[in-house]
């Protein structure tokens, strides 16, 4: 034998190298040079039961126009959505809106349910009109499939494969194909997301694109497998965890609010609810493993698969490990997880103060256009948390009004969890927000500085809450979309005029206490530097009411939730606190 350099390099080579005829490879769908397949999986493939056998595998429509005929969901009108009908109560109900699978992040089970799509008259303008190119504006509409059940995944993913239950009467889209399957889609939604499907679906298609016909040509197994009841309970604590977001238009009640989880604190209601969120999380591990052993010996893998799912793959919002991903530490991991449930749970207060939620009845209140107080207390009559009257809360830097934001979630504090331990429950709000570790920071910090940054980031740019902001922000007032009149914005007029008064006031009374003889006189310096700020913001806060609120007011601006956020948020140009991106152009 040869100990020469060139020989010894060929023998350390062939380690690496795969030996595979082409035959093998034509047992394959599409016959792909997948050299490193093991015989248990060429076998599969060579039995010729494929998932197109028993499921109809589509690619989702394109609009052409995703700014004129998508929206989310709680962009419109709830009464104008028409959930869980057929194709023909849809077209019945003369309603516009549908819910609509558009894509999402990786997300197993159940879940990215954001948008709807105008489907008004069974979709008359998109299986009519005309595209600027001149052909129909809609393509792949799939007519035969919409509305029904079936499963859905992302079409293209920047990593895992993920695929989801679809609810009855939904429509679907080009970036949200779909499966629909003779009988229980159970055990395909079992296969597909479990590892088997990873060395399965890179047989097919080695790339990112996830596509119908690639789904379609899935081996199934020919033993006989039972996994309904495992992937039910699955789907059934996906949804759960879906649900318990605000995001979700079957959204009731905050976890943390719900009796299950009460405590005489709300530090040790949300240990309870921490502790409940850790054994959901590590049952959904125990079941997704499960449903992964069984895959893997129906398919002959245990040679090349150990059913293990590490936990930034238990695809649940309440996981902090899924939520966050990367290196984080445990005490990380908490402290990002506790910061959020609070700004969950101040989000749901500015709910309540809105009129949007209410604490003394589940789900939406008011979410629809014009709705009005009267509105309300018909749904509320007694509400222990009464919704604000004239729909403009403001946002400002101290106790100003009595219906600042920053008073009114103190009192939904001491509503919501009681007067005893109020001090604590506050101070621990807090402490939670303070993620940057901030000296002396407090609650009116947080609605002054990140409230509405983590309000438009939560609803994906197309906010429902609405800020109206002077320049610098010395002047902020939130309202609420749905309840807002072409006189709101005179309303928050007045609010800007009442507080330059306040502001003119202490600014007199600050310039008295400067020329007091009997001030001391680092008082006199302070009062003075008070002055010179206080002038700073009343210049400001003049101009503004001059250049932009007071020529909005008189226009009295009408809006169409139909129409969406981007369209009626820039009606109002500079009078609203500007949005990163919110005119950037849609993809279609």
């Amino acid at each position: 034998m040869s100990n020469s350099p060139t020989s010894q390099a060929k023998q350390g080579m062939e380690k690496y190298f795969f030996r595979a005829s082409a035959a093998e490879f034509r047992k394959i769908p599409g016959s792909p040079v997948a050299y490193w397949l093991s015989d248990a999986i060429i076998k599969s493939f060579e039995r010729g039961d494929l998932i197109s056998s028993h499921c109809a595998t589509r690619k989702g429509m394109a609009t052409g126009l995703n700014a004129v005929f998508v929206r989310g969901w709680h962009e419109v009108s709830i009464k104008e959505i028409g959930f869980n009908k057929s194709r023909l109560e849809a077209q019945k109900s003369l309603l516009r809106w549908f819910p609509y699978a558009n894509g999402g992040e990786y997300r197993k089970w159940y879940g990215n349910f954001d948008d709807v799509v105008n489907w008004e008259n069974d979709g008359r303008r998109l299986q009519t009109e005309e595209h600027e190119s001149g052909r129909i504006r809609a393509v792949n509409l799939n007519l035969d499939f919409i509305f029904k059940p079936g499963l859905s995944w992302t079409s293209i993913t920047s990593g895992a494969f993920s695929i989801r239950k679809l609810p009855k009467g939904f429509l679907f889209s080009s970036a949200s194909n779909a499966m629909f399957c003779d009988g229980d889609s159970s055990p395909y939604a079992g296969l597909l997301n479990s590892k088997a499907h990873v060395i399965l679906g890179k047989a097919i298609n080695p790339t990112l694109n996830a596509n119908p016909g690639d789904i379609g040509k899935i081996p199934l197994t020919d033993k006989t497998i039972d996994v309904s009841k495992t992937v039910e309970s699955i789907t059934a604590y996906s949804q759960r965890d879906w649900d318990s977001y605000e995001v979700s238009w079957d959204f009731s009640c905050l976890p943390l609010l719900q009796a299950d989880y009460r405590q005489p604190t709300l530090k040790a209601s949300y240990q309870k609810l921490r502790t409940h969120w850790c054994e959901m999380t590590l049952e959904m591990q125990r079941l997704e493993e499960e449903n992964n052993r069984i895959f893997i010996d129906a398919y002959g893998l245990q040679d090349e698969l150990t059913p293990e799912v590490p936990l930034n793959e238990i695809t649940l919002t309440c996981n902090p490990h899924y939520r966050y991903g990367g290196d984080k530490s445990e005490e990380e991991l908490e402290a990002l997880l506790l910061a959020d449930t609070m700004r969950e749970l101040v989000s749901y207060a500015v709910g309540c103060m809105l009129g949007r939620y209410s604490l003394d009845k589940p789900g939406l209140i008011l979410a629809n256009q014009g709705e009005t107080l009267a509105d309300y207390l018909a749904q509320v009559p007694e509400p222990s948390f009464p919704a604000d009257d004239d729909n403009v809360i403001p946002v400002l830097d101290g106790d100003w009004f009595a219906d600042d934001i920053t008073l009114r979630f103190r009192q939904f504090l001491r509503v919501a969890f009681g007067e005893e331990h109020y001090d604590e429950n506050l101070a621990f709000i807090e402490q939670a927000l303070n993620v940057k570790g901030k000296r002396n920071y407090s609650l009116r910090d947080y609605f002054l500085s990140e409230f509405y940054a983590d309000h438009v980031k939560r609803y994906k740019k197309r906010p429902i809450y609405w800020l109206f902001s002077s320049p610098k922000g010395s002047f902020s007032a939130l309202i609420y979309m749905h309840r807002y009149r072409p006189d709101t914005v005179s309303v928050v007029l007045k609010y800007l005029r009442d507080y330059r008064e306040k502001l003119s006031t202490e600014k007199d009374r600050q310039a008295s206490v400067s020329i007091n003889p009997a001030t001391s006189q680092g008082d006199k310096t302070r009062a003075l530097k008070e002055v010179d700020r206080l002038a700073k913001v009343l210049a400001e806060l003049e101009d503004y009411e001059r250049e932009v609120l007071y020529p909005k007011a008189t226009e009295q601006i009408a809006i169409d939730l139909d129409d969406g956020v981007k369209v009626n948020y820039l009606k109002f140009g500079a009078a609203l606190k500007k949005i990163t991106g919110l005119d950037a152009k849609e993809e279609d």
